[in-house]
């Protein structure tokens, strides 16, 4: 057994105490949340796979005999039950990986029900440490990944690698497992691990933004990134367009999954958004109000809106933004209402709420 599994906990579980058992779910659910969700680009499918994970694992107890820690036995059922529901399926996306930016002048396309990447809550990222990483740098043509790669832009790229290239690449160099230790996990070869790595980082590179920093593992938010965010805020709240200009990158961009359009470019994204703040303009929203939260390591808020006739602000969208230099250089607002429970957050909003 590996230090930290409990080897008594782990007897106790073979031996069939459900109590155990229910001690070590408890202990590695958060890691293996994030296991799946990188695995699936899905916050609702990664839920669901934790408890297929740890359904199989209840039925398998009598099988584990304790050749690699308790934890690395659930990780080999996680990434396997992902592989299965990976078959065949196509990768999860963004609007960008569809088509070429939007014209803000155009009508609003119809939603679609594709398959798009969700965001991940914060509060639900585990605070126990994880495996130590080696430096990327220690092999030549790596790719800069660390343990707690979790940003939008790592989860976009790394959903157009095959299912098993992922699983090497998450394995490996997000969770710094070695190679022989990953062959087993996957039932294959060290050489067919190592050649799947290589041409997941190859494909990586394609996908990823040009600088690390863009993807790379983000700290808690700075005074000035709090600053700009409250700024955001209280500009989307006042529906003030300058001001929101005022706060956006001149090559920003912007997605509204599940709508299959985007924006490149501040005067695109005026555009669309001076059209949906108009009162009298057929694709009117309503009047916002904004709550701060965090989604992938990154800012993020909280949008509801309250449509004319409507005594209350119903929740509309979770939007992350990625903030440079005191700008936005990227916001994706995912509509879907059915979010705001993850986060920890109200459906609705009274009128004088903030």
């Amino acid at each position: 057994m590996g230090a930290g599994d409990g080897d008594a906990v782990v007897d106790a579980a073979r031996a069939g105490d459900e109590a155990a058992f229910a001690a070590l779910v408890e202990r590695h659910r958060g890691e293996l949340r994030v296991h799946c969700y990188r695995m699936l680009g899905s916050f609702d499918e990664a839920e669901d796979l934790v408890q297929e994970t740890f359904l199989r694992a209840w039925k398998r107890l009598g099988g584990f005999e304790g050749r690699s820690t308790f934890r690395a036995w659930l990780y080999r059922i996680a990434t396997n039950a992902c592989l299965d529901v990976l078959d065949g399926r196509a990768h999860r996306v963004l609007p960008r990986h569809l088509a070429g930016p939007s014209d803000p002048s155009a009508a609003l396309l119809p939603r679609t029900d594709i398959a798009w990447l969700q965001p991940f809550p914060d509060r639900l990222f585990p605070d126990r440490p994880w495996e130590p990483v080696a430096p990327s740098e220690t092999e030549p043509d790596s790719v800069a990944v660390t343990r707690e790669t979790i940003e939008l832009a790592f989860l976009a790229a790394i959903q157009h690698l095959p299912p098993r290239q992922r699983a090497v690449l998450i394995l490996r160099d997000v969770l710094g497992w070695p190679a022989k230790r990953t062959a087993t996990l996957l039932e294959g070869s060290v050489a067919s691990v190592n050649s799947a790595l290589q041409r997941a980082r190859t494909t990586l590179r394609e996908h990823l933004p040009e600088r690390r920093l863009d993807w790379a593992p983000s700290a808690e938010p700075t005074e000035r990134e709090r600053t700009v965010l409250r700024r955001y805020m209280d500009a989307m709240e006042r529906a003030d367009l300058t001001a929101v200009a005022d706060l956006l990158a001149e090559d920003v961009r912007t997605e509204m999954p599940p709508w299959p359009m985007w924006f490149r470019g501040r005067d695109a994204v005026v555009a669309a958004l001076a059209e949906s703040w108009a009162p009298g303009s057929p694709g009117y929203v309503g009047r916002f109000r904004m709550v701060p939260t965090r989604a992938n390591r990154q800012p993020a808020v909280a949008a509801y809106v309250r449509r004319l006739g409507e005594p209350v602000h119903s929740a509309f969208a979770i939007s992350v933004l990625r903030i440079e230099d005191d700008r936005i250089v990227e916001a994706v607002a995912f509509h879907d209402p059915s979010l705001f429970s993850a986060f920890a957050l109200p459906t609705t909003l009274p009128p004088g709420d903030r």
